[in-house]
């Protein structure tokens, strides 16, 4: 291609842009959410797994749509489906893998994503309603994640899901009703794998989208927050650019697709070598029917939920005349919600780990032990030593929040500098 021609095809280009931003704003909104979206300069490691779990949200749209094309909502056709999926179907087994293997990702993403908010304070002010928006897809996520589970109609999947439905009877009054209405049938049926298989490929995936578009909206609004914790909007040069910012156009674009060719790397070697992880990813009495007469010797959720699931079997004991059921189930929605109220429990003069004091710190350790302890409890069948064990870090776990008022309060601060530091 000659001179002449590279210039014919650039104004042909820049005379469709600007046929198209006549009718709609595409270069204005590209430029406001990307090229002159000022972030941070010393985003580090922790700031990769935002644009992740958006990338991996992709992929379970895509291959979630690919296998809803040969899956059959149905009593006698579910299970069927997922063994037709996974032998006879073109790269069918390929697209069932992504989709599972994503999932666990989707929540290994989003845990480094929430933790890197509790590290540097990404929930202070401004970002309040952004961290609640945040809470808000967590939440919606998790629910996307029980209803698929039930999909693939494994003997695994339906009694977890059953024992999970259960614990709505543990309401006082309107429970059976509400267990009931959840299941659409008096026990785990067709009817209720109908409903799930609903929520799960239209409801909530629509949930989700608007939420992270949102979420992003808010973002870009009141600015990412860094590892210092420092506003950049507050030290702008004479044309209004933050001086410690830089355009996310090219850089963190760049910067996030080097993260995304590590990630595939690891997710495709789990998907080709290990996609069920031992029985955590995939659980084996799942490549068996459900079957209402035969229980697996241990009910367990799949591994993203076994933090709650270890919280919610430490409740052992009644309590003002409701069943330790209730309790559990009190304790587990609470522990999923409390992270909500981060804004107004954190009342340390400064954002970021970096500069908070020792009890601070000594605090999120032991949260972030106590997490990953009641992870593998719940993946354990029910114990004596276990279920101390699993009270001891369920305490540890809600005293972070209730304490936190106290602690970020008392304890000694380091000043925050006025430039953000590389």
């Amino acid at each position: 291609m000659d001179k002449s021609e590279t210039q014919s095809s650039n104004s042909g280009l820049a005379g469709a842009m600007e046929w198209i931003d006549k009718r709609f704003p595409a270069s204005e909104t590209f430029e406001y959410h990307m090229s002159r979206y000022y972030a941070p300069k010393n985003f580090n490691f922790w700031y990769y797994f935002g644009f992740l779990a958006m990338f991996v949200l992709v992929n379970q749209l895509v291959t979630g749509v690919w296998l809803t094309m040969n899956y059959v909502p149905s009593g006698d056709g579910a299970f069927a489906s997922v063994e037709y999926i996974m032998r006879d179907v073109e790269y069918g087994w390929l697209m069932r893998y992504l989709h599972s293997t994503g999932a666990s990702f989707f929540f290994v993403v989003i845990y480094l994503h929430m933790y890197r908010a509790l590290r540097y304070g990404s929930y202070r002010g401004p970002r309040e309603l952004l961290w609640l928006i945040g809470m808000a897809i967590f939440v919606a996520l998790m629910a996307e994640g029980f209803f698929g589970y039930l999909l693939p109609w494994g003997n695994m999947s339906y009694w977890g899901a059953q024992v999970i439905v259960s614990l709505v009877g543990a309401i006082p009054y309107v429970g059976p009703d509400l267990m009931e209405w959840v299941r659409g049938d008096f026990l785990m049926s067709e009817t209720t794998l109908n409903r799930f298989f609903a929520l799960h490929v239209v409801a909530l995936p629509l949930v989700l989208c608007i939420l992270i578009f949102v979420h992003i909206v808010a973002l870009h609004h009141v600015g990412s927050n860094n590892p210092d914790g420092i506003e950049i909007k507050k030290n702008k040069d004479e044309n209004g650019v933050p001086r410690d910012g830089i355009p996310f156009h090219p850089y963190y674009t760049v910067h996030d697709i080097h993260a995304m060719v590590v990630f595939l790397f690891i997710f495709c070697a789990v998907v080709f070598f290990a996609p069920e992880m031992g029985g955590y990813f995939l659980e084996k009495p799942n490549f068996e029917m459900a079957d209402p007469l035969k229980t697996p010797e241990h009910i367990a959720p799949v591994w993203y939920y076994t933090p709650f699931y270890a919280m919610l079997r430490a409740a052992t004991f009644p309590l003002f005349g409701l069943s330790a059921k209730f309790w559990g189930l009190v304790i587990m929605a609470g522990a999923i919600i409390i992270p909500a109220a981060l804004p107004w429990l954190d009342r340390s003069p400064v954002k970021s780990m970096r500069y908070k004091g020792s009890i601070s710190r000594m605090m999120l350790t032991l949260f972030v032990i106590s997490f990953f302890i009641l992870g593998y409890l719940g993946t354990q069948a029910p114990s004596k030593a276990g279920t101390i064990a699993a009270q001891v870090c369920t305490a540890i776990y809600f005293a972070y929040f209730i304490l936190m008022p106290w602690y970020t309060r008392v304890e000694q601060t380091q000043p925050e500098p006025e430039r953000v530091t590389v």
